[in-house]
């Protein structure tokens, strides 16, 4: 049993993170690369911990105590976990523990100074870095100080920040055990970190090389600025030489120091190019061991490098697998449809095979590659001015890359780049009925389906769901129905264009677009202010509302006064509007009609905030407010030279976009109404396989993709071990950001404004909704936690349309998601409401309760206070 509680760091490898960590792993992995050096040393096992862990019977119960605590709780966690720590630097280290631990150090000389460093099972994974969690202690000379330092690190696992970490990530405090890895100790002339990957645009090939004089805690601890090195195809193609004033150096007796580095010195590089360019290879080297980009801790002794660890960099977003080494340019999916958290397998692949484009999954989001556009002239300028009316900071990261010589080749413009966006309106008469055949088709074909898909199970499912998508995509892609989308959308840039050449007026289409007819999604909000109606007045009804936690109220509400009518308009609502949540182009995400509750606050707000009949004088407002305005801009037009012909033709574009722009919305809600129908046949199937002992839980359905979910069907066998892994993958996916653009370089753009019209310190977006309105700003991530005032402005990440009985509620809007024509932009206008769109970090800028002014005619936001 002793050989297992220490390990020589040359006997290990990836495979041992649960008996070395991740740290020790990683070193016994790179000691194994030919051509890379890594200092000598041992690992102390996790079966020592675990022996450790044992000898303390009060760790039991505090470890109970610190699972049950709210990671919030900061005093509550900071209090147990020093008390642990305590208990576990009290354990005496037991004798043939420590004579196993001496011998190996006598290997490396007794008397060796050492460094002392924490290896957690849960550090350095893929998903999760975990860096800095926990404790690393350097020039540690003796066995006697190597034991206590031994004994710190065990400890460290239960650091304040590293319990935390656990907490929010989810990682249940027993599941982790703690090694240490004990190696001799290096005296370094320069060292620092290698990022084989740029760490800030996510550039893969591109090597960032932090270096400072002395040993590399000067650097990790911010004592100093260090040089930077960009590193590109064997060259040094950027640098920066920082003035180093401080360094920490090893002490002859044990422990380090702060030193300060001689005048002439402090502007000298720590590196030379040369030197940067062959430790960037050595990166190559490890990266290509590894299969993945790595942070690298180095070291340069008498012009040799040392590693003393790597690590996976997990802030990197993934680049879509093209199966080609050509460039490719990828445009995000979710800022289109305003939902950029990650979707799980089941729901990416079905958004795939009812798309009308290919799409590319990385990070749990889905890509188009525009490549092919970019590289012909005329497809190129259709894209980025159709890209541009819809967010403006994708086209401009798309012209960020066109700048780069030679990325996007150019190819001759006969090829396949669609037709160019933008053109003149459609061939489509400004008929209602248009809109009305349109919508009734939609629902003859999602009732044939509901009706079709009954008497369907197994594979034949599948079959039948093969084909169900073909027609989903033929009723998307009908071209009277893209005409009648386009006609609203392009007589609104017409309008503003015009009114604004001809009265000097921005966004007169936003007021003329209000309480437009046949509007789905702003009828789904007025829709919630009728069931509001019908609660109000009960009083007993309200009461029981306000104390419901949970989905299965509905049949609750029955038995109260007044119950069975509020229960029947609840009822009728979700028949309605039930298929419909927030995220809802992920299939896999809970549908109103299944968590009932979601609405619950929003009705109980609606109820507080207004007063009954609500929805038609709202809807009457609006309509009479743009009758208002249609005779005000006519009457003005008429008054200028050719004025008859001018407002003639304004007549006509404003007819037809009350025709036309409130279908803008049918489309979605045609889809997302078949995606439901989808779905109750899929997770009928799921029950089945969960009855059949196929399948633990149903909801595991949602990490396998369409076509992996066909196959358990058809085998009744399946990988648990890939469910686990995507169960790990969709959490890890959360804590990373989507860029608007990313290129198969891993580069991930942003984009920018090119503004100079807002003042100074203002956040700036898109214009969406005319007007400027000033109130609290209600910062609010999940539609759940909604608690809205009259007069409050809502700020969020995204708003896909199940938002919008929000809006009925507010004042204003503003998002860090969005653009001209997508759906919160479109029910803001109908609702009248002053909205600025696409302001990055807006939910981290803008604090909850603070007061803000939203300009949203010139598309940016002031904070007040």
């Amino acid at each position: 049993m002793i050989e297992q509680y220490v390990l020589d760091l040359q006997d290990v490898d990836g495979t041992r993170v649960a008996v070395v960590g991740g740290k020790g792993a990683h070193l016994g992995g790179l000691s194994r690369i030919e051509g890379i050096r890594v200092p000598g040393g041992f690992c102390v096992t996790t079966d020592a911990f675990r022996r450790i862990m044992a000898e303390a019977p009060p760790i039991d119960d505090q470890l109970d105590q610190l699972s049950r605590l709210n990671p919030d709780d900061r005093e509550a966690v900071r209090t147990l976990s020093a008390q642990i720590r305590r208990t576990i630097e009290g354990i005496a280290v037991p004798g043939d523990l420590a004579a196993a631990i001496t011998r190996s150090l006598a290997q490396l000389g007794e008397q060796a100074p050492c460094a002392v460093r924490s290896s957690a099972t849960a550090e350095d994974l893929p998903t999760a870095s975990f860096a800095g969690q926990q404790d690393t202690y350097l020039n540690v000379v003796g066995p006697t100080a190597i034991l206590q330092h031994i004994s710190r690190c065990w400890a460290s696992l239960f650091t304040e920040r590293a319990v935390t970490y656990r907490q929010r990530n989810g990682i249940d405090h027993r599941t982790v055990h703690m090694a240490v890895v004990v190696q001799r100790m290096v005296f370094p002339h320069a060292s620092g970190i290698l990022f084989t990957a740029d760490p800030v645009t996510g550039n893969r090939k591109v090597a960032t090389v932090d270096a400072g004089f002395g040993l590399g805690e000067a650097l990790v601890s911010g004592l100093v600025n260090p040089d930077v090195f960009k590193v590109r195809d064997g060259e040094v193609v950027d640098k920066a030489i920082a003035a180093k004033q401080r360094a920490v150096q090893a002490l002859p007796t044990g422990g380090t120091q702060e030193v300060t580095i001689d005048s002439q010195q402090q502007e000298q590089p720590a590196l030379t190019d040369a030197q940067a360019v062959r430790l960037a290879e050595l990166g190559r080297r490890i990266e290509a061991h590894f299969g993945r980009p790595q942070d690298i801790e180095w070291c340069l002794v008498d012009d040799g490098f040392q590693v003393v660890q790597s690590r996976p960099i997990t802030t990197l977003f993934p680049v879509p697998e093209s199966g080609d080494q050509d460039n490719h340019v990828y445009v995000s999916v979710g800022h289109g449809q305003m939902m950029t958290d990650p979707m799980k397998p089941l729901g990416f692949s079905m958004w795939q095979l009812t798309a009308m484009v290919p799409m590319h999954e990385a990070g749990g989001r889905l890509f188009v590659d525009v490549t092919r556009r970019l590289a012909s002239p005329a497809s190129r300028a259709g894209l980025l001015e159709a890209m541009g009316k819809g967010d403006p900071l994708i086209r401009h990261a798309l012209e960020t890359v066109l700048d780069r010589d030679g990325f996007v080749p150019t190819l001759p413009d006969a090829g396949p780049g669609g037709p160019p966006a933008g053109g003149p309106p459609a061939p489509i008469d400004t008929d209602p009925a248009v809109v009305t055949g349109l919508i009734e088709r939609s629902r003859a074909s999602i009732a044939a389906l509901e009706r079709d898909i009954r008497t369907m199970t197994g594979p034949a499912l599948f079959d039948f769901l093969l084909e169900a998508f073909e027609e989903h995509k033929r009723v998307l892609s009908d071209p009277l129905s893209i005409q009648a989308i386009m006609a609203g959308m392009e007589a609104t840039w017409w309008l503003n264009d015009k009114l604004q050449e001809w009265l000097g007026e921005k966004n007169v289409a936003d007021t003329l677009t209000l309480s437009a007819p046949d509007n789905i999604t702003s009828e789904m909000g007025l829709a919630l202010l009728d069931v509001a109606d019908v609660i109000r007045p009960r009083a007993e009804v309200v009461a029981f509302l306000q104390g419901v936690d949970g989905d299965d109220f509905l049949d609750e509400l029955a038995k109260l006064a007044g119950g069975t009518e509020a229960r029947d308009a609840i009822e009728a609502y979700l028949d309605r509007y039930g298929m419909r949540c927030v995220g809802e182009i992920d299939i896999t995400r809970p549908r109103w009609r299944e968590r009932p509750g979601t609405l619950v606050p929003v009705i109980l707000d609606n109820v507080r905030n207004f007063e009954p009949g609500a929805a038609e004088r709202r809807f009457e407002q609006g309509r009479q407010k743009a009758q208002k305005k249609e005779q005000d801009v006519l009457a003005r037009l008429r008054a200028l030279p050719d004025g008859d012909r001018k407002a003639d033709e304004v007549k006509g574009m404003i007819d037809r976009v009350r025709t036309f722009i409130g279908y803008r919305e049918y489309p979605k809600y045609g889809i997302i109404s078949r995606y439901f129908v989808y779905k109750r046949a899929l997770l009928a199937e799921a029950e089945r396989l969960v009855q059949a002992d196929v399948l633990p839980e149903k909801e595991d359905v949602f990490y396998l993709t369409f076509q992996e979910l066909h196959d358990v069907v058809r085998s009744h066998q399946v990988d648990d071990e890939l469910i686990q892994q995507r169960k790990e993958a969709f959490r890890s996916y959360h804590a990373l950001t989507p860029p608007r653009v990313l290129t198969s370089d891993g580069e991930a753009l942003t984009g920018a404004y090119r503004r100079d019209d807002a003042p100074a310190g203002a956040l700036i977006g898109v214009p969406v909704s005319a007007g400027t309105i000033e109130g609290r700003a209600r910062v609010i991530l999940d539609m759940a936690d909604a608690d809205l005032e009259a007069g409050d402005i809502l700020v969020t990440a995204f708003t896909d349309p199940s938002w919008s009985p929000l809006f009925v509620g507010i004042a204003g809007l503003v998002t860090e998601v969005g653009g001209l024509m997508t759906h919160g932009a479109v029910i803001a206008r109908e609702y009248g409401l002053p909205a600025v769109v696409g302001v990055e970090q807006a939910t981290r800028l803008i604090r909850d309760g603070q007061r803000i002014r939203v300009h949203g005619t010139d598309g940016y936001v002031e904070i007040l206070s």
